[in-house]
C-alpha cells in the first residue's frame, strides 16, 4: 500500500472524527481526500463522496435521533425540495456537462478543473463560517415563508448534487433562523437531510460510473468509526475552539486546491 493511500485512510478517520466532534465540516474534505490521496478523478470522486457522506451522516443522525434531537417535520419540509434537486442534478444535468467548458488560448477549463475550483470556493466559504464561529440566533417571524424554505432546499440540493458535499454550514443556520430549532436539534436534523440528499444523489449516479463498492464501503466504515470516536471526546473538549481550528485547516486546504489546479 502506498504512503498516499495510507494517508487517505487516516484522513477518512478524521472526516468522521470531525463530524462527531463538531457536528459537521468533515464531509467537505471527502472529495479532496479521494482526488489527491487516492488519485480518483473529480467526477467519480464526487459520486463516491455522495455515498460516503450519505452513510456517515446517517450514522451521525442516528446518534442524535437516540437523543430525540431530529425534527422529522423539518426534514420533510427541506427534503421535499433538496432531495429532488439532488436527484435531478445527478441524473439529468451532470451527464449533459461537456468535458471541456471553454478555452483561453492553450488553457482549457475542463469539467474536472471547474469542479475542483468550485469546490475550493465552497471550502473557503465554509472555513469563514467556522472561523467566525458566530452564535446563530433564531429570529421572530410574523409569518412563515414557505418559498424561503423551498429556496434553501434547492440551494442545499445543488451544493450536494454538483459538489458531493453536505452543505451543513449552509443548512444549520437556515434551520436555526427559519425553523427556530435549537442548535443541537438543528445539527441532528441537518445530518439526516444531508444523508438523504447524498444517498439519493448517489442513486442517480448508478450505471454512469464504475463503482468500487469495496473501496467506498471501507472508507465509509472508517469514517463511521471516526464519528463514534469524535462523539466520545465531544463532551471532553471545547467544540468551539475545535471548530475554529478546523476552519483554518479547511481554509488552507481550499487555497492549496486553487494553487495546485491553476498554478502547479
Amino acid at each position: 500500500m502506498q504512503d498516499m493511500e495510507i494517508a487517505g485512510y487516516i484522513a477518512s478517520l478524521f472526516i468522521g472524527i470531525s463530524l462527531g466532534l463538531i457536528g459537521g465540516g468533515g464531509s467537505i474534505l471527502t472529495v479532496p481526500v479521494l482526488v489527491y490521496l487516492f488519485s480518483i478523478s473529480p467526477p467519480i470522486a464526487i459520486s463516491y463522496s455522495l455515498f460516503i457522506v450519505g452513510f456517515t451522516s446517517l450514522v451521525g443522525a442516528f446518534n442524535y435521533y437516540r437523543k430525540n434531537l431530529v425534527n422529522f417535520k423539518t426534514v420533510l419540509l427541506f427534503g421535499s425540495s433538496s432531495i429532488s434537486t439532488v436527484f435531478i442534478a445527478r441524473k439529468f444535468i451532470i451527464p449533459l456537462l461537456p468535458d471541456v467548458f471553454f478555452r483561453f488560448g492553450s488553457f482549457e477549463v475542463t469539467h474536472s478543473l471547474f469542479v475542483m475550483i468550485l469546490f475550493a470556493v465552497l471550502m473557503l466559504a465554509a472555513s469563514m463560517s467556522m472561523i467566525k464561529n458566530r452564535k446563530i440566533v433564531a429570529v421572530k417571524q410574523t409569518k412563515e415563508k414557505p418559498w424561503m424554505l423551498l429556496s434553501y432546499g434547492v440551494l442545499i440540493g445543488l451544493v450536494t448534487g454538483f459538489l458531493g458535499a453536505g452543505g451543513g454550514f449552509l443548512l444549520i443556520p437556515a434551520l436555526v433562523i427559519l425553523m427556530k430549532l435549537p442548535m443541537k436539534e438543528a445539527i441532528g436534523t441537518s445530518l439526516l437531510i444531508i444523508a438523504l440528499n447524498s444517498l439519493i444523489g448517489f442513486l442517480g449516479d448508478i450505471g454512469r460510473y464504475p463503482i468500487d463498492w469495496i473501496f467506498i464501503s471501507t472508507i465509509s466504515a472508517i469514517a463511521m468509526a471516526g464519528i463514534f470516536i469524535g462523539s466520545y471526546f465531544n463532551q471532553k473538549v471545547n467544540s468551539d475552539k475545535l471548530k475554529k481550528g478546523f476552519g483554518w485547516f479547511v481554509l488552507i486546504m481550499g487555497i492549496y486546491i486553487i494553487v495546485k489546479e491553476l498554478v502547479l
